[in-house]
């Protein structure tokens, strides 16, 4: 498998796999985190449109997407119940989503992101437990709650290398 950045011919198979990811959120107990239509298109369009989207591929099959950015995430600035591992510059890996068809996608996703900086953080909603869990073994600390754009609550995590 390999990790390219997205373009506007993969948006069907990129909400092909959103929409993957919703139904397995929902069954398996996470149905707030993205709702019905979480990342809506024009979210998706924007991140390929502005370089941040990736897919993981073989062939021509997506088995895989993500969103990351290296900056300053606005959601991360307020962080409650605790506080970030440190203040160096970071990477934010975001909308994390498997076709469900490959094992391992988070973590190869993970991987690829810690080859570009050491410092990355993400957040998850407290009931996606296996996010949590990828997270947790693949070495990610719990360092809070922030709060994304809506005001919802995420568990806040991060990993320096």
């Amino acid at each position: 498998m390999t990790i390219r950045k997205a373009v506007l011919s993969d948006k069907n198979q990129i909400l092909a796999i959103y929409e993957h990811a919703r139904e397995q959120m929902r069954k398996s107990g996470n149905p707030n985190q993205w709702g019905t239509n979480h990342p809506p298109v024009d979210v998706i369009e924007y991140d390929i449109k502005n370089g941040n989207s990736y897919v993981i591929v073989e062939k021509d099959e997506i088995y895989g997407v993500f969103v990351f950015v290296i900056g300053t995430e606005p959601t991360y600035e307020r962080i409650e119940d605790g506080r970030w591992l440190n203040d160096a510059l970071y990477g934010t890996v975001h909308r994390v989503a498997s076709s469900g068809k490959q094992k391992g996608i988070v973590r190869y996703c993970l991987s690829f992101c810690e080859t570009k900086i050491s410092n990355i953080r993400i957040d998850t909603h407290a009931c996606n437990y296996i996010m949590r869990h990828l997270l947790e073994n693949s070495g990610y600390q719990r360092c809070g709650i922030i709060y994304v754009a809506d005001g919802s609550p995420r568990i806040a995590y991060q990993k320096t290398i």
